[in-house]
């Protein structure tokens, strides 16, 4: 794992003079805010030794590089997913390697289902904690010391400064944002009508195929995270709609550039 993490970093800081101080994952449908990145190199995964590559088509597939309200910063634009039939392991390499690249802070979005009687399609969640439904972990097998400990805390599994500062950005800008719970799926099928009803029972406010194995890799190697959910669609009795995947992408776009004003506004406190 070791010699993998570091020849695909080699590879990358070959191509790139931008040191990154912080990474950014983008979800489904949320792909804009690189329109507002001053780009300096933009890496394919599929030219990256060892780096999985996107199958998913609304996923591009890139690692992008570049300023950010004057900040160094490199974007996945595309990440993946466990249904795609990568290991937890394939799934979190390029956070190792963000990691190794020199990330200080690591931003997630997502496209969420929201669980939540008090959401609306494209509201904003910002992650205060998850609970990890998926059949397999990240840090399964033997754990190398040099990237963390056997057994990481996970007490604060996005950080609390970051979580304050997203809703005060949000609420100086009209954003529709809530604080809360995710849970994690494998998918890719969307939710029943009774398994939606079981994650807002076990405490869930949404629900999604992402983010938490990032954030359990991040959060061993000592990352602070920042995650936020964009609601695509409704798992509450008597609201649930057959959902398409281009209703999901729209409603998406609809929120992306909310999402985008919260991370630049916190970006720019650090």
């Amino acid at each position: 794992m070791l010699k993998k993490i570091n020849t695909a970093t080699s590879f990358i800081q070959e191509r790139t003079q931008i040191k990154p101080d912080y990474g950014i994952i983008l979800g489904t449908g949320l792909g804009a805010l690189v329109d507002d990145i001053d780009i300096s190199d933009i890496i394919e995964y599929q030219d990256i030794p060892h780096f999985p590559v996107s199958t998913v088509e609304f996923h591009k597939g890139r690692l992008i590089f570049g300023q950010l309200v004057n900040r160094n910063v490199v974007i996945m634009q595309g990440r993946f997913h466990y249904y795609e039939g990568y290991s937890m392991q394939e799934v979190t390499f390029p956070v190792r390697v963000l990691r190794q690249l020199g990330i200080r802070r690591l931003f997630i979005s997502n496209a969420a289902g929201g669980v939540n009687p008090e959401y609306e399609v494209s509201d904003l969640m910002i992650l205060s904690d998850h609970i990890n439904l998926l059949p397999d972990n990240p840090l399964r097998g033997q754990n190398i010391d040099e990237l963390g400990p056997r057994f990481p805390d996970m007490s604060e599994p996005y950080d609390l400064s970051m979580i304050e500062t997203g809703l005060k950005v949000a609420k100086e800008h009209g954003i529709p944002a809530h604080k809360g719970v995710y849970a994690v799926v494998t998918g890719p099928n969307l939710e029943t009508e009774a398994e939606y009803k079981y994650v807002r029972i076990i405490g869930a406010d949404a629900v999604g195929m992402s983010t938490v194995p990032e954030n359990i890799v991040a959060r061993h190697m000592g990352i602070p995270c920042f995650a936020v959910s964009v609601i695509t669609d409704l798992g509450i009795p008597g609201r649930i709609e057959k959902v398409n995947v281009d209703k999901i992408i729209a409603a998406a776009v609809k929120a992306e550039p909310g999402m985008t004003t919260i991370i630049e506004g916190i970006l720019k406190t650090l």
